[in-house]
């Protein structure tokens, strides 16, 4: 079992490092880097939402594509592989610079990052699904979840400390650097990945009874099973708000504070944070019960967005802040995978049939939803700002090789209204979203860990509700 848990586990290192780069900074690097006009941000940033949203809802049709998949690899490694294969040449491509601009160029992003897309949520379906048929015991999949979410912060605090830095670390020029930084993170993706695929042994015994999933199957399993829909519903919520939040940092940090390298130091302090609370979740989970945990956490994350907010750039407060956030944020992270982990069981016991990968689509779903409107509010909060057109003119003066004094007189000319705007949208409108996440759970949710060991023993025994 400890296999198992680290293989799994490692598996995410490399995959969420490249999630990160783009769900975090693809943005940032279109406004930062390749320094594209209103016009243009608004339409690509308007067709990533699309896109994202598209995706987003097609990813059910793959999970059922998945759970009516049977191989001798079983059916969720095939897919793990080619999802790996094509989204890390897809990110290669999106963070390349074959010398495109205006229309032809947001004609290549739209059609690379589409594909990115589906190609992504390929692996992270069938990545996540395979987790549930490791083991049904709560506990152990508590130290798996663990586990893995250790080494997904890991992978992706990793991107988050080193991506100011990559320009000064490779000496490139800014469009080179970063194009050499992703095929490394595309490679150790692949690395990684290739442990999950070749050290997991999971379950394969459900091949043998597997009925196939129609269309109407697909529906009826998500939509009858009642807790994987409120658990959807809540972590949707959460995930807006936290990716919308966490997009913001690189511009708060060099508008708002106005020392952008101060940005790598916070982040890798967040990142010990995470990594301290998913370290010590097995601790807190043997003397508070899943409700009493995602509660405490609630208070805990509403405490610092109201502290984040009111710090008026005030580094010691940010850092509390930060901190507090972080640490809780993780907890909860964990929480909805076990959450959605033990919806399956609910769903075979409540509905007679066991659908891994069509349950767990609501994770990529949910991944690409908080993406594509954390995408949304960024693009119109950087262009009603007048954020954008400041980032455009920083670019081209760093092109040219301007003097860092005119740079630094750009970024300290962003005062006042543009600030307050982008901070209501990185801290007030998520935390709205957050809170009413946790109040759909504390009503809804009624899977705790009596009724899931009933669960269980009605299975075994072939009893249904």
């Amino acid at each position: 079992m400890n296999r198992n848990k680290y293989c799994f586990g490692l598996g995410t290192i490399g995959r969420d490092a490249m999630y990160s780069l783009v769900s975090m900074y693809f943005i940032t690097h279109l406004t930062e880097v390749v320094g594209l006009s209103d016009a243009e941000l608004a339409i690509i940033g308007g067709l990533l939402v699309v896109f994202r949203v598209f995706d987003a809802l097609n990813d059910p049709i793959m999970g059922t594509i998945v759970d009516n998949t049977k191989t001798k690899w079983g059916k969720f490694k095939p897919w793990i592989v080619f999802g790996a294969i094509t989204s890390g040449i897809l990110t290669i491509l999106l963070f390349s610079d074959l010398g495109l601009s205006g229309g032809w160029y947001i004609t290549f992003i739209a059609v690379i990052y589409f594909l990115w897309s589906i190609a992504f949520t390929t692996n992270d379906l069938s990545y996540w699904s395979l987790m549930p048929a490791i083991s049904k015991d709560q506990k152990v999949r508590e130290g798996i979840g663990a586990i893995a979410r250790i080494c997904a912060n890991i992978g992706m605090f990793s991107v988050v400390v080193l991506y100011t830095m990559v320009p000064d670390l490779f000496g490139m020029g800014a469009k080179k650097s970063y194009f050499v930084f992703t095929v490394i993170i595309v490679v150790i993706m692949w690395i990684f990945q290739l442990v999950t695929v070749l050290g997991v042994k999971e379950d394969r015994s459900y091949l043998e009874k597997q009925e196939r999933t129609t269309l109407g199957g697909m529906v009826k399993a998500l939509v009858k099973n009642d807790q994987l829909m409120i658990t959807a519903l809540a972590m949707a919520l959460f995930m807006i708000g936290y990716c919308t939040t966490t997009s913001f940092g690189v511009y708060y940090f060099k508008y708002a504070y106005k020392n952008e390298g101060t940005y790598m130091v916070f982040a890798a302090v967040l990142g010990v944070a995470q990594l301290t609370a998913l370290s010590v979740f097995p601790l807190f989970s043997k003397r508070f019960n899943r409700k009493q945990l995602y509660t405490g956490s609630m208070i805990a994350v509403v405490a610092a967005y109201i502290l984040f907010f009111f710090s008026f750039e005030k580094l010691p407060l940010i850092v509390i802040a930060g901190l507090i956030l972080f640490f809780a944020q993780a907890f909860i992270q964990l929480l909805m995978l076990l959450f959605l982990a033990d919806a399956v069981e609910y769903g075979e016991w409540k509905l007679g049939k066991r659908n891994e990968s069509v349950s767990f689509a609501v994770q990529p779903f949910i991944n690409q939803l908080g993406g594509a409107i954390g995408t949304g509010v960024v693009t119109i909060t950087l262009i009603i700002s007048g954020i954008n057109p400041i980032s455009q003119k920083i670019t081209e003066l760093e092109a040219a090789g301007a003097a860092q004094a005119e740079i630094d007189a750009l970024i300290n000319s962003v005062t006042g209204s543009p600030i307050w705007i982008m901070k209501i949208a990185m801290m007030i409108l998520p935390l709205i979203c957050i809170v009413a996440g946790f109040t759909i759970y504390y009503k809804k949710f009624k899977i705790d860990e009596k009724m899931y060991a009933q669960i269980i023993a009605d299975l075994e025994k072939g009893k249904t509700p």
